[in-house]
């Protein structure tokens, strides 16, 4: 353990010892309680990043922590030999508030979404045959690291090194209705999307988009997969982002906020579709055990009591507000979009060192698509939070004009 060392002093350890697979902020993180978090420094700042979304009940909330302190001295892993309670009473929960009848547990977003592309092309080729394996994404979109998903991944920044790539992958772009209708046909398995895009700048998908696909996943027996790794479990301001539309897909994909800060993954699937898997076709050693599954109970325990999502409708509105005011302050042509909090503000070319301000005078936010800001707080972000976090957008946008 790293203890008692300053920023710079683990900086450059780890410029050392980690592979150079990130462009890192120059802050350590150390501790964390609600929205606030401190680095090594004892620097102090509002979380609007999350984790990517990740930690979204805050950090260091006490029934988190109560959980993991209780499961920690019971039992931490057994591995998918053995039935396992804990699995079972979260995927009982997710059931029985969304459309799914079975889920299964894997441990990242990418290894749900690599999982649910799996049994997609497994269900199509059993029942419809061979020629019936394609996969249709969005341009612009992001689904994991693996050669599968960043196939799916409808951005060329991340292709590059890694081909050949997997057949049978093409992409539309998001909200083109008539480009969709042209690429899926009867050899598509799968049309994958996110509900709201979020590493391809906060682009929310329309109704009128989403119930075109499943229209034409209907037309063309193919299954209609959301992946809500990153606008799923709360962030919206509902459970699933896709239940603002009313369109239900066949699978979903979940990660992130569902582990409240512990590796968690999820492909939810209706009876129908998840019986194409049999024992043997797919697994996971470390998915689903004990600990991550405990802490997957309480988050969904903490957003499903009374009040709790439309308190985070309430707050986001307000949030949003907020940056419209800004925005409109400083001239920013583009409006704030997203859902809940996931909202996204393209501002242009500074948007990188805007980002790099705020961090400096206190806030986190990111940068997406190198012009778009990211705001992901926590989900229990209080509105005197969110008023001290636009004070410091509106000085930092004032000094760099």
């Amino acid at each position: 353990m790293l203890e008692n060392l300053s920023t710079d002093e683990i900086i450059s350890r780890g410029k050392v010892a980690l592979m150079n697979t990130y462009n890192q902020f120059p802050i350590a993180l150390t501790k964390g309680e609600g929205v606030w978090v401190w680095d090594a420094d004892c620097k102090r700042y509002l979380d609007f990043v999350t984790g990517i979304a990740v930690n979204s009940l805050g950090h260091s909330h006490p029934k988190v922590v109560e959980t993991i302190r209780r499961q920690a001295g019971e039992l931490l892993h057994t591995s998918n030999l053995y039935w396992i309670p804990n699995q079972v009473a979260l995927a009982e929960l997710l059931i029985a508030n969304s459309f799914a009848d079975k889920v299964f547990f894997c441990n990242s977003g990418g290894e749900a979404n690599e999982g649910a592309m799996k049994l997609a092309r497994k269900y199509a080729k059993k029942n419809y045959g061979t020629h019936k394996y394609e996969v249709v994404s969005l341009t612009n979109s992001f689904h994991g690291r693996t050669l599968a998903t960043l196939t799916a991944t409808g951005q060329p920044k991340y292709h590059k090194g890694y081909e050949p790539l997997p057949a049978g992958f093409s992409y539309v772009a998001l909200n083109d209705i008539e480009a969709l209708q042209s690429a899926v046909n009867e050899n598509t398995a799968a049309l994958l999307i996110e509900p709201i895009q979020g590493e391809g700048g906060v682009n929310p998908a329309t109704e009128e988009f989403l119930q075109k696909a499943r229209e034409l996943c209907d037309r063309y027996h193919a299954l209609l997969i959301f992946d809500e790794v990153q606008c799923g479990v709360g962030r919206t301001g509902k459970l699933f982002s896709h239940q603002w539309s009313g369109v239900t897909p066949d699978i979903m994909t979940l990660a992130k906020a569902l582990g409240g800060g512990v590796s968690i993954g999820a492909i939810m699937a209706t009876a129908k579709v998840a019986v194409a898997f049999e024992p043997g076709d797919h697994g996971t050693t470390l998915g689903g055990n004990p600990l991550a599954m405990a802490v997957g109970c309480t988050v969904l325990e903490v957003m499903l009591a009374d009040g709790f999502l439309e308190g985070v409708v309430e707050r986001a509105e307000y949030l949003r507000h907020g940056l419209d005011q800004i925005a409109a302050k400083y001239g920013v042509e583009e409006k704030v979009r997203g859902q809940g909090m996931m909202l996204g503000l393209t501002v242009g070319e500074k948007a990188p060192q805007i980002v790099d301000e705020c961090r400096k005078n206190g806030l986190l936010i990111n940068c997406v698509g190198g012009k778009t800001f990211r705001f992901l707080p926590p989900l229990t972000v209080e509105k005197v939070e969110i008023d001290e976090a636009l004070a410091i957008l509106d000085d930092v946008f004032s000094k760099l004009g």
